[in-house]
């Protein structure tokens, strides 16, 4: 399956469709991460809950992201104990792809951020236009997750020149600069 999604489907595909439904897995990566809200039997609840309410079923979360979160963001992530130890977080300056990766079966790929604008959660009037695509062909999906892992691993961090704005993989750095040292 491939299909081309846009703006409002982005919300109810993806953020109340895949995500969700998450069995084992699931790996977000986004440049921006603000306070979201979204539907969740019929009341708006934070996005948090349905990471929270997976972490409770044993679901594997990894988030990348840009920068950190809004005020809003943490005060609601503070509401969830379990998103603590449960939620793997990583901060990397470079990260600008947005994607979503389900069980390893399912991809979202596109431009929209994890925020109320951009995955289409708010009105059709205060909503970014975004697109992209959902995939379950696994030659698409491995891609996407070999990007996301080699971020994650930290294949990137000996070149990147934005390490002073980045403390994910100090030991990458202390060895570099230890490196440095000796010559």
């Amino acid at each position: 399956m491939l299909k081309i999604i846009a703006d409002r489907q982005i919300y109810e595909l993806v953020v109340c469709g895949a995500i969700p439904n998450a069995r084992r897995q699931l790996w977000w990566a986004t440049a921006d991460l603000k306070d979201l809200h979204v539907d969740k039997a019929g009341r708006m609840v934070p996005f948090l809950e349905v990471l929270s309410d997976l972490i409770a079923k044993k679901v594997e979360i990894r988030l990348l992201h840009a920068k950190e979160p809004g005020p809003a963001f943490r005060k609601d992530f503070d509401r969830y104990p379990n998103l603590i130890a449960g939620l793997e977080r990583m901060l990397c300056p470079r990260v600008h792809l947005k994607c979503v990766v389900v069980d390893g079966a399912w991809a979202y790929l596109g431009s929209a951020n994890l925020t109320g604008a951009g995955v289409g959660a708010k009105s059709p009037h205060r909503r970014n236009f975004e697109s992209g695509i959902v995939t379950t062909d696994a030659a698409l999906v491995g891609p996407v997750m070999d990007q996301f892992d080699a971020i994650w691993r930290g294949a990137h961090c000996r070149r990147c020149g934005r390490k002073a704005f980045c403390d994910e993989h100090v030991d990458i750095l202390a060895t570099r600069t230890n490196s440095a040292r000796k010559r």
